[in-house]
C-alpha cells in the first residue's frame, strides 16, 4: 500500500517495506534509486546531453542513481549479423540487467536510448522484476526509421501506424537495407510481442505535439505523459545583444541551406555559427557569417548571453530542441520554422518569430525585422525568460519528473495486486 501525507512543506511516501522518500524544502532525503539506462551515441549530441544532466539533477536532489551503459562505438566491432542479433534482443542485456536489478534494487529504471546495443530486451528485464520502466521519447524512432519524419528534404509520414517496410524499400535507417531490415525487424517484432504497449508504464513525449503523434503511432494514450526538456540556468547577464546565434548540426535536416539563403539575401545581418556537421562547407565564405566550430556548453551559454535572436531553421519536425529552452533561460527570443515543436514551444511575436519552414525569403524577413526591433526583441527576450522560470527550469522539471516516477510505480503494484 502506498500512503501519501503532506504536513506543511515536507512530504512523506511509504511503502510497507521501506521509507519510499520524501522532500523537505525541495530536497529528497531517504531512500529513491533509479537506474538509468542508456545505449551512447558515437558522436555525443543533445541526447547524451540531457541523459548526464537529468542524472545531475536527481543526485542533486539526494537521490541514489545507478548507471546501465552501452556506446555505440562497439557497433564497428560486430558482424551485420551480430549486430542485428543483438538489435531484435540482447541476451547480455538481460543477463546484465537481471544482476543490476539484484544488487541495485531500483525503485524505477528509467530507459532512454535502447537502440540497437541494449534492445528491447530491457523492458522485459525489468517486468519480470517487477520494477516500473519510465521511457523517454527522445525522438520519432519507433514509428519512423530514421526517427525524423524526413525523407529527400520533405515531411514524410508513410510509416506511422504501419509496419515500415516504406523504410526497407527506402532504406531509411543509415542509407543501408540490411541496417533498415534490422530496424524494421525490431520495431515490427516487439510490437506483435506487445512490448511497447505493455512493458513500459510510462512514457515522456517532449511536446505534446510529439505526444499526439506517438499515440498516432500506436502507443497507449493513457501511458504517455509530456515533460519538456529543462536547463539549469541562472539570470542571464545584462550585456548588449547584436548578431544572430545559429547552434547545432550542420546537415539537412537543420535546415543550413534555408539560413544559408537567408543570409544572401540580408547582407546587413551578422550571423555566428555554433556547431559542425556534413553540411558545414556550405557556410564557408557566406557574407556576414562567422563559424565557431563545435563549442562547449560553457561558451554557448556565453554566446546566447550577447546574442540578438537565435534562429533555430529546422525543415523536420524536431521533438524539443534543447538549444531552445537554453535560449530562454538566456533571455533570448528564437526565430523559429513554423512546424511541430518548435510552433508550440515559441509563440510567434511574444517569445519569438516563426517562418515558413525552408523559405530562405521568410527567414530574411523575420530577421531584417529584429533587426529594425531591437527593443521589441528585448522584450521577447524578457518574456522568453519568464516562461522558461515557469515550464523550463531545473525545479519545476524535477517534480514533474517526481510525479510521474510515481505514476509508474502505482500502475506496476495495481498490476500486480
Amino acid at each position: 500500500m502506498n500512503i501519501r501525507r503532506q504536513k506543511e512543506n515536507v512530504i512523506y511516501f511509504f511503502r510497507a517495506d521501506e521509507p519510499f522518500f520524501y522532500w523537505n524544502d525541495h530536497r529528497v532525503i531517504g531512500i529513491f534509486r533509479v537506474l538509468v539506462v542508456h545505449c551512447a551515441y558515437q558522436q555525443w549530441g543533445g541526447e547524451d546531453s540531457v541523459v548526464a544532466e537529468e542524472i545531475a539533477l536527481l543526485e542533486s536532489r539526494g537521490h541514489q542513481v545507478g548507471t546501465y551503459f552501452r556506446h555505440n562505438n562497439a557497433i564497428p566491432d560486430l558482424s551485420l549479423v551480430a549486430a542485428a542479433r543483438q538489435t531484435l534482443w540482447s541476451s547480455r542485456t538481460t543477463r546484465d540487467m537481471a544482476e543490476e536489478i539484484r544488487r541495485f534494487r531500483p525503485h524505477v529504471i528509467h530507459v532512454h536510448n535502447t537502440l540497437p546495443l541494449i534492445s528491447p530486451s530491457v523492458y522485459w528485464a525489468a517486468d519480470r522484476a517487477g520494477i516500473p520502466v519510465v521511457q523517454t521519447l527522445h525522438n520519432f524512432r519507433l514509428m519512423c526509421l530514421n526517427a525524423l519524419f524526413l525523407r529527400d528534404k520533405e515531411v514524410c509520414e508513410d510509416c506511422i501506424g504501419h509496419v515500415p517496410w516504406r523504410g526497407v524499400a527506402r532504406t531509411c535507417y543509415r542509407g543501408s537495407r540490411s541496417a533498415s531490415v534490422a530496424m524494421a525487424g525490431m520495431l515490427t517484432l516487439h510490437r506483435v510481442l506487445g512490448t511497447y504497449r505493455g512493458k513500459v508504464a510510462r512514457y515522456i513525449a517532449l511536446s505534446d505535439f510529439s505526444r499526439a503523434k506517438f499515440i498516432e503511432g500506436g502507443l497507449p494514450a493513457e501511458r504517455v505523459v509530456v515533460k519538456p526538456n529543462f536547463a539549469d540556468f541562472s539570470e542571464p547577464e545584462d550585456i548588449p545583444r547584436a548578431d544572430f546565434l545559429f547552434v547545432g548540426r550542420l546537415s539537412a535536416e537543420k535546415g543550413t541551406t534555408t539560413l544559408v539563403g537567408a543570409m544572401a539575401r540580408l547582407p546587413t545581418a551578422r550571423l555566428r555559427v555554433a556547431g559542425d556537421g556534413p553540411e558545414a562547407a556550405l557556410i564557408e565564405k557566406v557574407c556576414g557569417l562567422t563559424s565557431l566550430g563545435s563549442l562547449s556548453s560553457e561558451l554557448v551559454r556565453r554566446e546566447m548571453n550577447g546574442a540578438l535572436a537565435l534562429i533555430v531553421s529546422s525543415i523536420c519536425y524536431e521533438n524539443f530542441p534543447r538549444t531552445i529552452v537554453e535560449a530562454f533561460a538566456c533571455g533570448l527570443p528564437v526565430i523559429a520554422s513554423r512546424m511541430g515543436s518548435m510552433a508550440e514551444i515559441v509563440t510567434d511575436g511574444e517569445t519569438g518569430l516563426l517562418f515558413e519552414p525552408g523559405n530562405p525569403r521568410d527567414l530574411a524577413d523575420k530577421m531584417a525585422w529584429a533587426l529594425a526591433h531591437p527593443e521589441e526583441m528585448g522584450e521577447m527576450g524578457r518574456k522568453a525568460r519568464a516562461q522558461y522560470e515557469a515550464e523550463f527550469s531545473a525545479e519545476v522539471n524535477y517534480r514533474r519528473l517526481m510525479t510521474i516516477y510515481q505514476e509508474a510505480i502505482d500502475e506496476v503494484r495495481g498490476q500486480r495486486g
